[in-house]
């Protein structure tokens, strides 16, 4: 009877796998990647420099902003993908759009009067100039 109960539980792991396939079907997104987008951030003497991966967007869709030390970086997303057959059929049509961001802080304000953007290949370049901190004065103590 051990042997039965065995076989029958493998049977229906068996069972339960494929009906878990047949009614959540594979997923086909694998070309398409979700929203998001990779920050690499480095640090120099009197700057920082973040790299940002935003793939597929225009320069006209990218918008930053600096509010002393906390910078944000918000990007439109739209792509369409279609696959047709011979006859012009689509069989399968992938779209998506929307908004993505990232928000993060850095150790020390930025001057946001002496940032330098630019966008190539997919990457966006922030050079990122450090405010110069304000000389610390010594009081006289009367």
């Amino acid at each position: 009877m051990s042997n039965l109960r065995l076989l029958d539980t493998e049977i229906s792991d068996t069972f339960n796998t494929a009906l878990r396939r047949f009614f959540n079907p594979m997923a086909l997104e694998a070309d398409t990647p979700a929203l998001k987008m990779r920050v690499d951030v480095s640090e120099k003497d009197n700057a920082y420099e973040v790299k940002a991966d935003i793939p597929g967007v225009k320069k006209e869709d990218i918008n930053v902003r600096i509010d002393g030390n906390v910078v944000q970086i918000d990007a439109e997303v739209n792509r369409e993908k279609e696959s047709k057959d011979k006859g012009g059929k689509v069989l399968r049509s992938e779209r998506y759009w929307g908004n993505i961001s990232r928000t993060f802080s850095l150790a020390q304000d930025v001057d946001d009067t002496k940032v330098v953007a630019k966008y190539t290949d997919g990457v966006l370049t922030l050079e990122l100039p450090k405010k110069a901190s304000p000389e610390s004065k010594k009081i006289t103590v009367q």
